[in-house]
């Protein structure tokens, strides 16, 4: 079902030439372990003036909103979330912003699922937002794309990183070498 709605929606965004890229779970499954995950995250390239689109493209889709209040949640939350109700998939579609995140929708890479593509986030960005989000799960998610795909490119990453700690006063930049040390201890 996931697959199905995969294609489904890049097809409609596609249709709608909306930027975008798949992050979260389903980007962990492309390049990391098998594991379970209960929903789509959509970073899209438009911000908040494309609401109205992305409801109609939604709504063709069959997907439900689930906020009654569509333009407040997401100018608070940058966030739309909905619901396929047949199979209880949650698609949140996520506005952009930041330079690093159009940068990132650029980056993206083209999945073929039969006759369509599917724009994923780049196995770099899937690391740097899963360090950043810095859950528990995020961090073994990225431990184990790491162990996968060796040969990323760690430049990218730790540059990225370290403007995240700039803007936030965070420690992403310590929490992925502490990763990457753990890996190299063969732990």
């Amino acid at each position: 079902m996931f697959q199905e709605l995969l294609e489904r929606l890049g097809r409609e965004l596609a249709a709608e030439r909306i930027p975008y890229m798949v992050i979260g779970g389903q980007a962990v499954l492309l390049y990391g372990e098998p594991r379970l995950t209960r929903d789509i995250d959509i970073t899209l390239g438009v911000g908040i003036e494309g609401l109205e689109r992305v409801q109609s493209l939604a709504d063709r889709l069959g997907l439900k909103a689930e906020t009654d209040k569509a333009l407040e949640f997401v100018r608070r939350t940058m966030v739309l979330p909905t619901l396929e109700p047949s199979s209880g998939i949650q698609v949140d579609f996520i506005f952009s912003f930041t330079p690093y995140e159009r940068q990132a929708i650029e980056r993206a890479r083209d999945v073929r699922f039969g006759d369509t593509v599917v724009k994923f986030a780049a196995l770099e960005d899937v690391i740097i937002m899963k360090v950043v989000a810095g859950r528990p799960r995020d961090l073994d998610d990225v431990r184990a794309m790491l162990l996968k795909n060796p040969n990323y490119d760690s430049r990218y990453v730790s540059n990225w990183l370290t403007e995240f700690d700039r803007a936030t006063s965070g420690d992403n930049t310590g929490a992925f070498k502490r990763i990457k040390r753990e890996q190299a201890a063969g732990g």
